[in-house]
């Protein structure tokens, strides 16, 4: 069985791949896609790293190809679905620079809390200012962790604490049994902003993170805040964060990466005293490598002897007994998951999946993977795939049943309940036709409505006059309204309505309809 390295590899693939005689590696870099293409069918395992670009010609042209590796946290360089589409299983390496990170995090806190860029700069300079640089002591002090469930989050809480420091958790897969294995305070942002002297980023980006540091955030923080963001440089509005140090609301940040990088040369947060900056190093030691290069080595070695990997980004091909039965649930479920995720508040606890009707008679482990997918997916800082979201579930201490029965009101229903620290949460839904995947009931009020698109979700009392003025005020923003769907649990009472909207409403439009006394609450969801 044949492989090739297509790009520069740190060493430590070598010890793994020795352990099976049977593969032989051929290591041949800067190939174009023309040269790849010529050899790649003698191959059934490839991995790379950025520059080699792994197209669907690249992978029509892999007759042989079994297994993909991309030896590093992101696959944008290859064509994921292609290679689905082949029965290729496309795996990466996300883990591998976890404590690197982590490290660096740590290296900039201390750095930014004792000035010693600053001071070393100003010794070079020939200068000797010991008073203009004096610092602030981490003992005592409270840490923010946005991101505490995360891989690198959970590293950083670790170390901080044997600092001395309080930390606080924001972060809605941060499970009881987490939080007390950490010694983490599970709060909300708000509840997070209010109390911290450090603030330290480590989540995914998603619209709901996408300048979660901002000027409202920033304005509900203590003075003398500091904030670290090692993760993606989108979670900061950089004005916002600037205009904070101007202020003196912000002491001082330390940034590992931008929202454009590099950084233009008269970038005005790298140009700012209070302000320390690296070039994305974060993952950038010989030991980060070298684990991300014996990781995807070994996992590819795994995956070519037929054996799960937990860092497959796809599902290798479903039975095909049962394959045209299933594969619109796995939609549906998946979306259902994405729902859950973006409706519900509080610190996830517990996943029920339950199935009635026809689907039960199936098997209902890839149904149970795909909602957990729409749920860890929308969310986690972690690469989720149908593969690893039982894994992933599991290494958050979050419970997952799956019940089933063939019982129900349509011939197929699939039911996704969620147990957080502030709720319970029902949500059903089917498949109408072939390929129309349909919200059924949320809790106790049916209300069905398609699952797609921009979506806005309204709880209010049910009274005379909500759908016209809904429609008013989208109009007035000129939001064209799909489609909508109302429910309610009784005359007068509880009521949900549900739109399809052609484009995402403003946070200043949310406020005004949350503003109205008959609204209970409202959410917008992208699916």
């Amino acid at each position: 069985m044949k492989i090739l390295i297509a790009d520069s590899l740190a060493d430590g693939w070598q010890d793994v791949f020795g352990e099976a005689p049977d593969m032989q590696v051929d290591v041949n870099t800067g190939l174009s896609e023309d040269e790849l293409c010529d050899i790649i069918g003698d191959y059934a395992g490839l991995i790379v790293r950025s520059a080699t670009k792994v197209t669907k010609r690249v992978i029509d042209a892999g007759t042989h190809l079994k297994a993909i590796g991309r030896a590093g946290a992101g696959v944008d360089n290859i064509d994921l679905e292609a290679a689905t589409g082949r029965g290729i299983v496309v795996m990466n390496a996300p883990g591998g620079n976890t404590i690197s990170t982590a490290e660096h995090a740590m290296a900039m806190l201390l750095s930014l809390s004792r000035n010693i860029p600053q001071a070393t700069a100003s010794m070079k300079a020939g200068e000797w200012e010991r008073k203009k640089y004096t610092g602030v002591e981490l003992d005592g002090k409270t840490l923010g962790i946005v991101g505490a469930a995360g891989r690198v989050g959970q590293q950083v809480a670790r170390r901080a604490r044997a600092f001395g420091m309080r930390i606080l958790g924001a972060d809605p897969f941060l499970s009881d049994d987490l939080a007390r294995q950490l010694d983490i305070e599970p709060v909300s942002y708000d509840e997070m902003f209010a109390e911290v002297d450090y603030i330290t980023l480590h989540t995914v980006l998603t619209d709901q993170t996408h300048h979660l540091i901002s000027t409202d955030a920033l304005a509900k923080c203590k003075d003398g805040l500091r904030v670290i963001n090692c993760a993606r440089g989108e979670l900061v509005d950089e004005a916002a964060l600037l205009g904070a140090i101007e202020s003196g609301k912000v002491a001082g940040a330390a940034l590992d990466v931008f929202q454009e990088e590099p950084p233009g040369v008269d970038h005005p947060l790298v140009k700012r005293p209070e302000v320390i900056c690296t070039p994305h190093q974060g993952a950038s030691t010989f030991e980060a490598q070298e684990k991300v290069a014996r990781q995807i080595a070994g996992d590819l070695r795994e995956a070519l002897l037929g054996k799960p990997v937990p860092s497959a980004l796809n599902l290798p091909p479903i039975n095909a007994e049962y394959f045209d039965a299933v594969s619109p649930y796995l939609l549906l479920a998946e979306r259902v998951g994405s729902l859950q995720a973006q409706l519900m508040g509080g610190n996830l606890h517990k996943v029920h999946n339950r199935y009635q009707g026809v689907i039960q008679e199936y098997a209902t482990a890839p149904l149970t993977a795909a909602a957990l997918k729409g749920i860890f997916g929308h969310l986690s800082n972690e690469p989720v795939t149908l593969v690893n979201a039982q894994l992933h579930a599991k290494n958050l201490h979050i419970d997952v049943e799956e019940s089933k029965s063939s019982h129900a009101d349509y011939n197929n229903l699939v039911t996704v309940e969620v147990e957080t620290s502030e709720e319970n949460t029902s949500i059903s839904a089917t498949v109408f036709g072939r390929n129309d995947p349909r919200l059924i009931r949320i809790d106790e009020v049916e209300v069905k409505a398609k699952l797609e698109g921009h979506m806005l979700f309204l709880g209010n009392q049910d009274v005379p006059g909500v759908v016209g003025h809904m429609g008013n005020l989208l109009a007035e923003e000129g939001i064209n309204i799909a489609d909508m769907a109302l429910g309610r649990k009784a005359q007068g009472g509880e009521a949900i309505m549900v739109f399809n909207i052609d484009a995402p409403l403003s946070d200043t439009t949310l406020g005004k309809i949350l503003s109205k006394d008959f609204v209970h609450w409202v959410k917008q969801v992208k699916l």
